[in-house]
């Protein structure tokens, strides 16, 4: 893909974000900092970019608002969270699970788990590719990023509602 077909720089909507811990909060610092390092992102119909997303959650849908690298708009793109909301809430919990093993559990007791996390994380990834198929182009390892960022919102999402 070519440097104009990237993301230069990400934005979270912060009202949208809860933490959830010192172990998720860097996911997703570091799923940030590899995004800008690596993407691929290319709008249908785009003439080029770089872009800059900003990501959030209103009245319980996801929202791409995708700009130029000068801040003007571009385009803007609003998915429900419904396909996504079993894969993060199991993804959470064996996160969970994979953070209490760490401290304690043997070797392949962490990797078995790690190996559920990592299963989770894909199938998220692949749901992305799939609905954003016909509006932006990814390729893998951004869809993996930006699944990490999704469930950074879609948690306060799912604490809003409790």
């Amino acid at each position: 893909m070519s440097d104009n077909f990237r993301l230069a720089d990400i934005e979270l909507d912060e009202a949208s974000i809860q933490s959830r811990g010192p172990d998720v909060d860097h996911e997703r610092r570091v799923a940030i900092f590899d995004l800008l390092e690596a993407n691929s992102f290319k709008p249908k119909g785009s003439p080029g970019g770089p872009y800059v997303l900003r990501l959030a959650l209103e009245d319980g849908r996801l929202v791409f608002d995708v700009l130029t690298e000068a801040r003007e708009p571009h385009g803007r793109l609003v998915l429900s969270l419904t396909p996504f909301r079993r894969i993060v809430k199991d993804y959470f919990f064996i996160c969970e699970s994979y953070y209490s093993a760490i401290k304690t559990a043997a070797p392949s007791q962490i990797e078995a788990i790690d190996m559920g996390r990592r299963g989770l994380h894909n199938e998220g990834s692949e749901v992305l590719l799939e609905r954003l198929k016909d509006k932006i182009e990814l390729d893998f390892d951004t869809a993996r990023r930006l699944f990490t960022l999704i469930c950074a919102l879609h948690a306060r999402d799912e604490s809003g509602r409790s």
